[in-house]
């Protein structure tokens, strides 16, 4: 009786091994070249298998930056269910491309990616006159998030996540230089309101005082390992307002006392990521920050939908995998697009920071990246990769209707970036 028993236990356990190999026993491409129907969503589909503990290959250069998922009956029906393109392959043809990606020959690299990244996003909770297209994109490619503003970050909440966005946000405490053109509307004077309220609320005299705790304890946050993502004003504001402590740069209008007029001389480059040897706009009707972006310059050299564009560099996969991860894309040039900060000029740029995307006629870039302690940061100019002149109060970007921009793309690669097991870097 028990030498029976056993034989049935064992039997058991070779009928679910066998089943497991079977399951297992080959290999689910996710194609991220031309070939893919929704870029998007496939990056929500890396996040949900990431989610469930599956280990992925990011195929860095390879047919886009494909995925290499092992083969699960759940897998594909998701892929099914989201419309994503994939391609069932066997163990030997995936060993195949992982050997051909090893060749020291190919721009290529296989990083394996370990686990799915906490997301937060710092932006207002309430209705704002615009959109952002971190959220929007978040959202479509059904990748979870969480909403943190400047009380949340007060009470040390940022530890608790691996990536922070930055929403559309002013941290120099002048509500975007919004004043000349909005601020008799109401949604400008909720938000004045709001902020004012919020300030006195964690006990500081101004919303400037504020916004520049937040932009420290998000130094920090980047210092002790976070991974800091940009978009439009998040990026130049955000510097500015580091480089600015210490300085009141803001008019009566915006914090009840005029500005100090020689805000220019006294600003501490030094504590920035990007930028110096800029001029700061003091002119408070003035719907600028500083010289760093090229807002009013491009106003006269006139770039126009059909000619504004951007190329992405290209990095070596085996010895620069950062860049090339947050690179990674089926077209190699992207249209470019406005927001309030347009672009970035390059004389602006610290020599230490990497340039991923520029526009070299114009002297613009417009996709950059750099190091601050264990953490990273990107900035990426512009407001929405496919709405090319977004204006406040116009309806949200619909991304169903472009589910393979190349312009999203590059936020979603900073989505995944947190979750690459680290590589020594090679000397």
């Amino acid at each position: 009786m028990t030498v029976l028993f056993s034989m049935k236990k064992w039997g058991v356990t070779f009928v679910f091994v066998l089943l497991s190999l079977c399951t297992f026993s080959s290999q689910l491409l996710i194609p991220m070249d031309e070939t893919q129907k929704n870029h998007l969503k496939a990056y929500g589909i890396a996040y949900w298998a990431l989610k469930g503990e599956l280990e992925i290959q990011w195929l860095i250069n390879y047919r886009g930056g494909s995925f290499l998922i092992p083969n699960a009956k759940t897998l594909s029906n998701e892929c099914l269910i989201r419309g994503v393109s994939f391609e069932i392959i066997s163990d030997a043809q995936s060993q195949s491309i992982l050997s051909e990606i090893a060749n020291p020959e190919v721009n290529q690299d296989a990083i394996k990616l370990e686990k799915a990244p906490r997301i937060a996003v710092y932006s207002p909770k309430g209705k704002q006159p615009w959109d952002d297209a971190v959220t929007l994109v978040l959202t479509y490619a059904e990748i979870p998030y969480d909403v943190v503003y400047d009380e949340e970050v007060y009470l040390d909440k940022l530890k608790d996540y691996d990536w922070l966005h930055l929403h559309h946000e002013d941290f120099t405490g002048q509500y975007g230089k919004f004043y000349s053109s909005f601020h008799q509307a109401a949604w400008y004077q909720n938000e004045v309101r709001e902020n004012e309220a919020m300030a006195k609320k964690l006990g500081f005299s101004k919303v400037s005082q504020m916004k520049l705790h937040t932009a420290k304890k998000i130094r920090d946050y980047v210092f002790s390992g976070g991974f800091l993502f940009a978009m439009c004003s998040a990026t130049d504001s955000y510097d500015i307002a580091l480089a600015a402590e210490g300085i009141d740069i803001c008019e009566t209008m915006f914090d009840h006392d005029p500005a100090q007029k020689d805000a220019n001389t006294r600003l501490d480059f030094s504590k920035g990521f990007a930028f110096e040897n800029y001029k700061l706009s003091m002119n408070p009707m003035e719907y600028e920050y500083s010289s760093i972006d090229t807002y009013s310059s491009r106003r006269q050299y006139g770039p126009n939908q059909k000619n504004d564009q951007f190329a992405l560099f290209e990095f070596s996969a085996k010895w620069d995998p950062v860049p090339s991860m947050l690179c990674q894309n089926h077209e190699s040039t992207i249209k470019g697009f406005w927001g309030q900060t347009a672009a970035f000029d390059k004389k602006y740029i610290k020599k230490s920071v990497l340039i991923m995307g520029e526009t070299k006629a114009w002297g613009e870039a417009r996709y950059i990246h750099g190091d601050y302690g264990k953490g990273t940061w990107t900035y990426y100019s512009g407001h929405d990769p496919e709405d090319y002149e977004h204006r406040v109060e116009e309806p949200p970007t619909e991304l169903s209707l472009h589910p393979n921009s190349p312009g999203y793309r590059l936020i979603l690669n900073n989505i995944l970036f947190p979750a690459a097991k680290k590589k020594k870097q090679k000397t």
